[in-house]
């Protein structure tokens, strides 16, 4: 067992939101399509609030929920008890009765264009009565299939295009479901928008470790010299769920664990542990180089597909001597169902820094444990000259990188046990927000809804960013739907995966590291 040394800071450093002394956005709307979904109640109206909280939202501020069920008064009334229960805001909070009073709600039918205009005239009166100007944010957390419309009809009512003011529109994932439909959905939001005025949201990239990965690496000068081939052995990341699709089988059935997890989410990690230096930390040069990344990922052809991945599903299984179903037993699941509830996936990042250097990404449900980390292993060193210690023995170091569901960093290093003898030991220097104090009330929402409200798009996703990750997944997919897999279930739930999952890396003399 690794010993471990704890960093400890002080809790005054940091918060998971952006702290006060940074700009307020303009006076504005901020429109939630689909906001009866359970989405706006447990993350974006709390997220909100805890803006509130630390001075940063302005005072001329009004919420709009806009859906097709006729909720009228009760929806503010529903929204505050999310975020009492879902922020882990007090009750007694004196800010909740203001911030109550700034939601209202509009009956709308997504697709019926003559809608649209009463909406307009709906906005206007509210920015009238609280002094609010054209400023609005669009927040589209409704089915994909009612993107273009929603954005279509906005510009014909002139709601995209204002002649004074600041208007940004954030989409929720899934951006497509392969290569042609994310092209064609660019398509259809470009014919009325300005690239800048998009926000293609990804959740993960509001996690303060996610954040910290580009800081880690650019403002530590011990790291970035040996971030590179000549000193990085691979590179392995994990997204591991225990919980299985929860009810969501309907929607798993059409997307899949490559679809759902690795196309968007993972493929972000990655581009951010493996970006080149950007000139500046503002929105363009950082998405210039992540976009780099993912165009320098070798494509793979049919036969290495068929070697370089894995999929799986998961069978029935037990925790705490309860019996968990199969995914094929879930509710709005087929029977015969072959949709993949894991993926493994070994790719090559070909360019001078990386060539040479496998990425591992793994993701799948109802595995061993719940976390999400990146793993940097390093080279071992050329000899040892310890004796009858041998290089072979030991483990190599790593830098973890812990995103959830705990969020800190942790070194894995070599130091000599205390005594007599040269016997040497892993040490673990680790590092742990939750030494910043208590952190458990950010939805992970603060930072992007902060951001998309003063316009910074550093965190979101690009129209060519998206594009170049369907790339790499739409291979994959095509050659996974050619030929049905003939041993699924394959994995039993609450264990680590398909035993092809362990061979992919095994037979590159390297093993996952299972937390």
């Amino acid at each position: 067992m690794a010993a471990t040394v704890q960093m400890k800071v002080s809790p005054e450093d940091l918060s998971q939101v952006p702290q006060t002394g940074e700009r307020i956005p303009n006076p504005g709307i901020m429109v939630i399509f689909g906001a009866s979904g359970d989405l706006t109640k447990r993350k974006l109206l709390p997220a909100l609030f805890h803006l509130e909280q630390v001075g940063l939202l302005p005072k001329n501020f009004a919420i709009v929920g806009v859906a097709r069920r006729p909720l009228g008064d009760e929806f503010a009334a529903d929204m505050r008890e999310g975020i009492v229960e879902f922020g882990s805001v007090d009750n007694s909070d004196p800010r909740l009765e203001e911030f109550t009073s700034k939601i209202s709600y509009y009956a709308l039918s997504f697709d019926d264009p003559s809608h649209y205009a009463g909406l307009k005239t709906e906005l206007d009166r509210i920015a009238k009565d609280k002094g609010i100007g054209s400023d609005r944010l669009f927040y589209l957390a409704t089915a994909p299939e009612y993107f273009a419309s929603i954005i279509e009809n906005l510009g014909t009512q002139g709601m995209a295009q204002p002649e004074h003011g600041r208007v940004g529109v954030v989409i929720e994932k899934p951006f497509g479901h392969d290569l042609d439909s994310a092209k064609a959905l660019n398509r259809e939001l470009q014919a009325v928008l300005s690239e800048r005025q998009i926000y293609r949201i990804d959740h993960y990239l509001g996690k303060e470790t996610v954040q910290n990965i580009m800081a880690f690496r650019f403002a530590n000068g011990i790291f970035e010299p040996v971030w590179n081939r000549r000193y990085i052995d691979h590179v392995q990341l994990t997204v591991a769920e225990t919980l299985g699709v929860e009810g969501r089988g309907g929607y798993y059935e059409s997307a899949g664990v490559l679809r759902d997890m690795i196309q968007n989410h993972m493929f972000q990690l990655m581009s951010l542990v493996a970006m080149e230096p950007p000139s500046s930390f503002d929105a363009t040069p950082v998405r210039d180089e992540k976009v780099k990344v993912l165009n320098a990922v070798r494509p793979l052809v049919p036969e290495e597909i068929l070697q370089r991945t894995v999929r799986g599903q998961y069978d029935e299984g037990f925790v705490d001597g309860q019996k968990l179903p199969a995914y094929r037993a879930e509710p709005s699941v087929a029977p015969a169902s072959n949709t993949e509830t894991f993926a493994a996936i070994k790719l090559d990042v070909d360019n001078w820094r990386w060539a040479g250097v496998p990425f591992y990404l793994r993701s799948g449900k109802r595995l061993a444990k719940h976390v999400t980390e990146i793993v940097i292993e390093f080279r071992r060193p050329p000899l040892l000259a310890f004796g009858k210690i041998q290089i072979g023995t030991l483990e190599p170091n790593r830098l973890v990188l812990q995103i959830q569901p705990e969020e800190g960093i942790k070194m894995e290093i070599k130091a000599k046990r205390p005594g007599a003898t040269m016997q040497l030991t892993s040490v673990a220097l680790d590092f742990s927000y939750s030494d910043f104090g208590p952190t458990d009330k950010a939805t992970g929402y603060e930072r992007l809804l902060y951001d998309a409200m003063i316009g910074d798009t550093t965190l979101f996703h690009r129209a060519d960013m998206v594009e170049a990750a369907w790339r790499i997944a739409t291979p994959i997919l095509d050659v996974w739907g050619s030929i049905p897999p003939r041993d699924f279930p394959n994995y039993a739930a609450m264990s680590w995966g398909p035993a092809s999952a362990d061979d992919l890396i095994h037979r590159d003399g390297r093993h996952w590291r299972n937390p």
